[in-house]
């Protein structure tokens, strides 16, 4: 007993020794003086410049360590700052430095702020600091830290070959003991921000961390995930994911327990709630296995709701070639009176390692449900297949089967995601859009404000798409075409239509089409040529107008901006242009005006109008003019209009944007044909006669202007009587014809004074 009392009293003794070296050493060490000597070695080891502001004070118990105060270190090679620290305090746990082993007892941080940056030839600015030492030999160290906390931190990083930033702020972790193969909890808070894509959320994670770095072993058990904030194009975005995740990256395992997923969130209008259930999976080298797992979405909105239900009854086999008996999608949109129903079903084989998926044998049922659907309702069949590569971002789908009464085939792709760049290539036999479009009886839906309702383009500002459609034949506003085919390409907020190109009316068309939504005000541009169509059938298909025949070629050349179809048509500018021959204007008959003009002439004064009679036409054998238009007023100034017997010109208005027109004709006779009703129109050759086109597009009054007729007949007649009175006046009157055998002769007249000749020129005009 007395040994064991010595024995005790010899290690009092040396732990009061001990004690007192430390008191000892801690008075008397000042490591600050040794500040310069760590700077150099830094300056040496890194071309790095370290700042150490603050003092550096040591404690050696119950554990030795450092409170290092405020500190900074330069970029490479540069004074610029890459990282600073506010204050750090680093402890090792005394008793195990006896065996030679360094065991960190406690990390503590506050105001930790660092810029990493990926420069555009693949350099980061921390490439050196990620070089090894290997000039000596390393100590062991022992991972096993009683606990970490970390407050106020900030983290950046930038990518210029991107030219994206993304930022870890108001970063704070509280941990338990960290070491291997033991479970510990982790408290993790954190705001994330970013700008490719936009992203700021709020971030929370409560967990109990076990890991085996030897072996690569990394656990989490009662995961809390939750993240608040802007996400993309989404916002007010809640999502949190619960469950276990257990990863053995050496051995190639993962398994997962009662994981799940919730989000909800808000995308432009739509309203979006996520929910993802796995029970169990378990993937290894040789074997894949996992219990049904559910996606649910539902997307909502002022108009409806869309639900969509995936259903995965099970996997088996391995993780290099696993497979399903069956995947399901049930597909439910509503959207006013209209409704659709879809069920997709295939077999499903895939491979975790390399993340391709395969859907072979695809089939799609589809029915749609309204009261503009023939007979309420149309339903379709498509069979094919599809395919995912998660690691290359890729998706793809061949179909084929017939919708209603059109045969389509499609091949449809999906590239990086998120966000979508989207592919297709389809081919439909024919198509009549007008039995599926609302009916409105030729007038503004209701509730719809007409022209002045906001055109609503916001969904094109995300649109990323290319890819070309045909159709054999189409029907669309009435207009009947074939070989209908068009190019794609939306980007960047813009969707253009360049070429697209059909059959129609004995003709064909070719043009181009932009829309543009990248600024608040939408904009638009159209390009269209029409050569060899019959324009009649056309107009009447189009707009029920029986106004014009002939058959020729028409252009289009218009661009605008607004944000309603009045808007637009008031700001329309570009140019068109016209050339018909073989035709006829419908609803006026301009020899037969010229007919009632000479009886008219004397007693009617100012413009007489009248509506258009659909019963009477003007024939032509050629019709062309050009209009320039701006500001939603089409101007011309060249019509020509050729007949066997007229020869026609005109200038004026048209009001796109009021839907008004102001239009004057002058019609001339130059032939001694008979007209067009079998009456002969000689008496008035060489007579210019004008006729106005005045009022609403959709019903315009036609008549003379005898306004415009009186001035250039008067100006006519009286060039012509004064050049005879004034030839009278000068030169006296001409020689009388010889004299009748017995018959007295008359006296020759004085010539007319200046007033008479005038009274004679009206005289002659209007006979009397």
């Amino acid at each position: 007993m007395k040994i064991l009392k010595y024995v005790l009293l010899a290690f009092a003794g040396v732990g009061v020794l001990f004690g007192a070296v430390a008191a000892y050493v801690a008075a008397t060490f000042d490591p600050n003086t040794y500040k310069p000597q760590v700077i150099q070695l830094v300056k040496e080891k890194k071309q790095r410049t370290l700042k150490l502001d603050g003092d550096i004070k040591l404690k050696f118990w119950p554990s030795i360590g450092a409170d290092l105060g405020k500190l900074a270190l330069s970029e490479f090679k540069s004074e610029a700052e890459f990282a600073a620290v506010e204050s750090a305090r680093v402890s090792l746990k005394l008793m195990p430095l006896l065996s030679k082993k360094v065991v960190v007892d406690e990390i503590e941080i506050s105001g930790v702020r660092a810029t990493v940056i990926k420069y555009k030839d693949g350099r980061m600015n921390i490439d050196d600091l990620l070089t090894k030492d290997d000039d000596k030999k390393k100590e062991q160290v022992e991972f096993d830290i009683d606990h970490v906390k970390i407050e106020k931190a900030t983290l950046a990083y930038r990518d210029e070959a991107q030219r994206a930033s993304y930022a870890l702020s108001n970063l704070n972790l509280t941990t338990g003991r960290i070491a291997p193969n033991v479970p510990g909890k982790i408290d993790l808070s954190v705001t994330v921000q970013g700008d490719k894509p936009k992203v700021n959320l709020a971030v929370s994670l409560k967990t109990k961390l076990q890991f085996d770095l030897e072996n690569q072993v990394f656990a989490l058990d009662n995961m809390g995930l939750e993240a608040k904030g802007q996400a993309a194009d989404l916002s007010n975005l809640n999502l949190k994911a619960s469950g276990a995740v257990e990863a053995k990256l050496k051995a190639g395992e993962l398994r997962t327990n009662a994981l799940a997923l919730a989000m909800t969130a808000v995308s432009g209008k739509d309203n979006l709630d996520v929910k993802f259930d796995a029970p169990k999976l378990l993937i290894t080298k040789d074997k894949a296995s996992g219990d049904k797992v559910t996606v649910a979405v539902k997307i909502t909105n002022a108009q409806g709701a869309t639900v969509a239900n995936i259903v995965l009854p099970g996997i088996e086999g391995t993780a290099q070639a696993f497979k399903a008996a069956g995947m399901t999608l049930d597909l439910d949109m509503k959207q006013g009176a209209q409704a659709v129903k879809a069920r997709v079903t295939s077999p499903l084989s895939g491979n975790f390692q390399t993340q391709q998926i395969s859907l072979p044998q695809l089939a799609v049922n589809i029915t749609a449900s309204g009261p503009n659907l023939p007979g309420s309702s149309i339903s379709g069949n498509l069979a094919g297949s599809a395919s995912v590569n998660g690691a290359k971002q890729q998706a793809q789908a061949n179909l084929a089967g017939k919708v209603a009464d059109s045969t389509i085939k499609a091949q449809l792709g999906v590239n990086g995601f998120p966000p979508p760049g989207l592919t297709f290539d389809i081919d439909i036999d024919q198509l009549d859009v007008d039995k599926y479009a609302p009916s409105t009886g030729g007038k503004p839906a209701a509730g719809s404000g007409g022209g002045d309702k906001p055109i609503d383009v916001s969904g094109l500002r995300n649109l990323n798409a290319s890819g070309k459609i045909h159709i054999g034949t189409l029907k669309t506003s009435n207009i009947k075409a074939s070989n209908v085919r068009l190019e794609i390409k939306a980007a960047g907020g813009q969707v253009n239509v360049n070429p697209w190109s059909a059959n129609l009316y004995g003709g064909s068309m070719t043009g181009a089409a932009t829309v543009s939504a990248a600024q608040a005000t939408p904009s638009f541009a159209f390009r269209q040529n029409l050569t060899g169509v019959m324009i009649g059938p056309l107009l009447k298909d189009l707009a029920n107008k029986d106004s014009i025949e002939g058959k020729g070629s028409v252009s289009v050349d218009v661009r605008a901006a607004g944000g309603s179809v009045n808007a637009l048509k008031r700001a329309l500018n570009g140019n068109a242009a016209v050339n018909l021959r073989d035709g006829a204007i419908k609803g006026i008959d301009i020899a037969g005006t010229i007919r009632d003009a000479k009886a008219k002439l004397g007693t009617l004064k100012g413009q007489q109008t009248q509506q258009a009679d659909a019963s009477k036409k003007t024939e032509f054998s050629e019709l062309s003019g050009t209009f320039a238009i701006a500001s939603g007023v089409a101007r011309n100034n060249d019509l020509t209009l050729k007949s066997p017997l007229l020869r026609v010109g005109g200038e004026g208005d048209i009001d796109i944007g009021n839907d008004t027109i102001n239009y004057l004709v002058k019609a001339a006779v130059v032939g001694t044909l008979t007209g067009q009703d079998g009456r002969p129109v000689n008496e008035l050759k060489g007579v210019t006669v004008p006729v106005r086109a005045t009022g609403p597009l959709t019903a315009p009054s036609f008549g003379l202007d005898f306004n415009a007729l009186l001035t250039d007949t008067v100006k006519q007649k009286a060039e012509d009587m004064v050049k005879g009175k004034l030839e009278d006046a000068i030169f006296g009157k001409k020689p009388a014809a010889p004299a009748t055998p017995g018959a007295t002769p008359t006296p020759a007249p004085s010539a007319p004074s200046g007033r008479d000749a005038a009274k004679d020129v009206l005289k002659g005009i209007f006979g009397r």
